[in-house]
């Protein structure tokens, strides 16, 4: 069989298994995922044994240091996947739900009705514990998945969706066995073959880099749901309570700097830049941060390569500003007022997560306003932009499109929904 025919095949049982999967009671849907997590606890030692082939495997391929955390699989990161599914089978069912009601002149009875997308390929890099994670949702909201991870994690992969299904197959006669599937091939011709199969697949999902992402959504002839990059922004206005702002800073920056609602630039009103910069470039510089700074804010924090001789402080180029580090790099600007800082926002981010630090409501509020994002905050850090911190369990993925889900996606962004007309005889004329 070739590869064509593989993906077809796929995506054939996927689209048969997702008409069986919406038959499924919510009962019958919790006991499953119960089930699984249970099972994944079960089975810690035979899933790190398949993950320990798959760190070989990186280590021969040079990933990053970064990388190869994402790949390991320990006790608390199989613990921590089995509670994600035991919280998605704590959450409200997203499938059946009467999203409007109208009773037209003539008597017809019209009811909006959510329902599952059907079949969602799930694109991703290094994360086995992501395998878990998109299976949980997509089987709590009705969809088949077909699950693409990386070549260095297939192992791990495998076996996670190997134990979620036997497990699934012991609750629930008529489980639908293909109801989560993973791509075992590694070839890259694998992505557009199974993304052309428009009969079939939905939507796709992709995680993870830019480069990948765009790679995707460039063949992919199915809808494709995605955030290119994170450019977050924290701006700290004149009115901050600069201990809140250097706490709020320290998080988004340096908490987990290679995820993509870590902040990549720091921007600071001009009143506050003396009093402000020279606190927080030094907690930052403690951090090992290099910082790239307009001539502003680099003549404000020179003073600090005294106390601090293996800081790195540059000047920024313009480049700098739409770079997403995914490391301890951090730009730096000072911005003239709140109007400034939106203008920066709105030109050089990538509509993901930026937050404000102000005392003042009306400053908060034109900036909430304004900034075109997905996730807006207003004395809070640009690390909650999170399907977990948003109660919403386990996540699918964060989006910064427009149509359709935008921020993180949960179970009722995994949803769409139809109408049921209910008549009695009712014609057009």
């Amino acid at each position: 069989m070739n590869l064509n025919d593989q993906m077809t095949e796929l995506a054939r049982q996927a689209k048969e298994a997702s008409r069986e999967l919406a038959k499924l009671t919510t009962a019958e849907k919790n006991a499953c995922l119960l089930a699984m997590a249970e099972a994944l606890e079960k089975n810690v030692e035979a899933l790190k044994y398949a993950n320990a082939d798959d760190m070989e495997l990186g280590a021969k391929i040079n990933l990053s240091a970064a990388m190869m955390d994402r790949l390991k699989l320990d006790d608390k990161r199989i613990a921590a996947m089995a509670q994600g599914l035991r919280e998605v089978a704590a959450l409200p069912d997203p499938v059946g739900r009467l999203l409007d009601e109208r009773i037209r002149p003539n008597g017809l009875k019209l009811q909006k009705i959510s329902t599952p997308i059907g079949v969602v390929v799930i694109i991703y890099e290094s994360r086995p514990n992501v395998t878990a994670d998109a299976a949980s949702l997509c089987f709590k909201s009705g969809n088949a998945t077909i699950l693409r991870g990386g070549k260095e994690a297939l192992n791990s992969n495998q076996l996670i969706a190997q134990i979620m299904i036997e497990a699934g197959r012991k609750v629930v006669a008529h489980f639908p066995e293909h109801a989560i599937q993973v791509v075992s091939v590694t070839e890259r011709e694998a992505i557009p073959a199974l993304l052309s199969l428009t009969q079939y697949v939905d939507l796709c999902m992709p995680r993870g880099g830019e480069g990948l992402i765009r790679a995707v959504t460039e063949c992919s002839k199915v809808p494709v749901i995605k955030h290119y990059k994170g450019v977050c922004h924290v701006y700290v206005a004149a009115e901050a309570d600069l201990k809140m702002a250097e706490a709020i800073v320290m998080n988004a920056k340096v908490q987990r700097p290679g995820v993509c609602n870590a902040a990549e630039t720091l921007l600071v009103d001009k009143a506050i830049a003396g009093q402000f910069l020279p606190v927080i470039g030094a907690r930052l510089f403690e951090k090992h941060v290099e910082l790239r700074c307009d001539g502003t804010s680099h003549a404000i924090l020179q003073p600090l390569l005294a106390q601090f001789k293996s800081a790195r402080l540059k000047l920024a180029v313009e480049q700098d500003y739409f770079t997403e580090y995914n490391d301890y790099v951090l730009n730096v600007r000072v911005a003239a007022n709140v109007q400034a800082a939106i203008d920066h926002i709105n030109y050089y981010g990538s509509a993901h997560s930026d937050s404000i630090v102000t005392r003042n409501e009306a400053v908060a509020k034109q900036f909430l306003a304004e900034v075109d994002s997905a996730a807006v905050y207003w004395n809070a850090s640009t690390r909650f932009t999170d399907g977990g911190e948003f109660g919403m369990g386990a996540e699918i993925g964060i989006s910064t499109d427009k149509i359709g889900a935008r921020g993180p996606m949960g179970l009722e962004e995994l949803t769409s929904y139809k109408w049921l007309g209910i008549g009695t005889g009712q014609i057009r004329g």
